[in-house]
């Protein structure tokens, strides 16, 4: 996986800007007929995994930038809101023009029953193959990371986490949070990628150190945040940034141990779409270097140089088979049993904000 990111495109030589014009303009000839086609249907209707509140200054300056388009977001858990998509599939009324889960193997699935629209946005040969269906049925529209975080009133410099053994120090006893493992696909996997380095021995030695479980990434950080809890090896590196900009006294730590999980918000187009050019429109703006260098995420194109602080995936230790991972339904399917054996079954406290 890591050896496909490192075949980055080259840079087009100076001798080479004809070509270069050329494709801007192509570009732009693509986008005006986007528009002249989305303004005629008025409206996108986005379903996405986790909060809506991400999405609204994006969404503003699309409608800005694209006038005449009104954009509605529809947010939650992806396990739940796909679901709601399956309902309206089967009734023959799709409310929803595109979704952007982190389920990624709805896509996989959704492809398999030609239910997708094949759309290659500008730039798709930039995309890294592992992050794209290569006739465009579905695209990684945003690469996140799960790694360490602490609350720096409450942890002391010699205590930072920098390996998972370290969850398992008595001083956090109490103070460690997750997402429940049996609910979250990106846990599951980096609970599952913890366990294949030290065996399921650490579980009952994680266990025995009295960690909290919670749905949704957003309440994790959270309570690190506040100081309810502690620590975390659970933390999204796009949730943990932006509080971190708030002031709120939280920091990001890398493993130093096992790989950084790697997962990814997939975005794709319904066949049936009430409005397929406005949802072609917003993918393909989103999908731009543009968006993307602002998006504080790690991007899926090899030309957007990853987020401040961080190293590009193609030199880090990261684990990247994540669509592989979640597809595999035979293993997901025992390791949500076999860890929900030990959090005890999910308890739903409300949805995400």
């Amino acid at each position: 996986m890591v050896n496909s990111l490192r075949k980055a495109a080259g840079l087009i030589p100076v001798a080479g800007l004809v070509i270069a014009v050329s494709t801007l303009n192509a570009q732009a000839d693509m986008t005006s007929d986007l528009y002249e086609k989305a303004k005629s249907e008025g409206a996108l209707t986005l379903y996405t995994g986790g909060p809506v509140a991400p999405y609204q200054g994006i969404v503003a300056e699309f409608e800005q930038k694209f006038p005449g388009i009104k954009v509605s977001v529809t947010g939650g858990f992806s396990n739940v809101l796909n679901e709601k998509i399956e309902q309206q599939l089967k009734v023959g009324k799709l409310e929803a023009d595109m979704a952007l889960f982190q389920t990624a193997q709805d896509f996989v699935a959704w492809k398999k029953r030609n239910l997708l629209l094949n759309f290659q946005v500008e730039g798709h040969e930039n995309i890294a193959a592992v992050f794209k269906d290569p006739d465009g049925a579905f695209t990684t529209a945003r690469v996140n990371a799960i790694a360490y975080a602490y609350n720096k009133n409450a942890v002391a410099s010699s205590d930072v986490p920098k390996s998972a053994l370290d969850f398992l120090k008595p001083e956090f006893s109490g103070k460690i949070i997750t997402c429940y493992p049996a609910d979250d696909d990106a846990t599951l996997y980096a609970f599952y990628t913890i366990v294949q380095k030290y065996g399921w021995s650490y579980m009952d030695r994680f266990m025995a150190n009295k960690p909290s479980f919670i749905q949704g990434h957003l309440g994790v950080i959270r309570a690190i945040a506040s100081g309810e809890r502690h620590v975390t090896f659970d933390a999204t590196t796009s949730t943990t940034s932006a509080l971190k900009q708030t002031g709120a006294p939280i920091e990001l730590v890398v493993p130093q141990d096992h790989p950084i999980v790697v997962f990814t918000l997939t975005a794709g187009i319904f066949k049936d779409a009430p409005h397929p050019n406005a949802a072609k429109l917003f993918l393909n703006w989103y999908m731009q270097p543009e968006q993307q260098r602002r998006s504080g995420v790690f991007s899926a194109r090899t030309d957007v140089p990853p987020p401040a602080g961080f190293k590009p995936l193609t030199s880090a230790n990261a684990a990247l088979d994540y669509n592989q991972f979640v597809s595999n339904d035979s293993l997901i399917t025992d390791l949500r049993k076999r860890f929900e054996a030990y959090t005890g079954p999910v308890v739903n406290k409300g949805g995400v904000q």
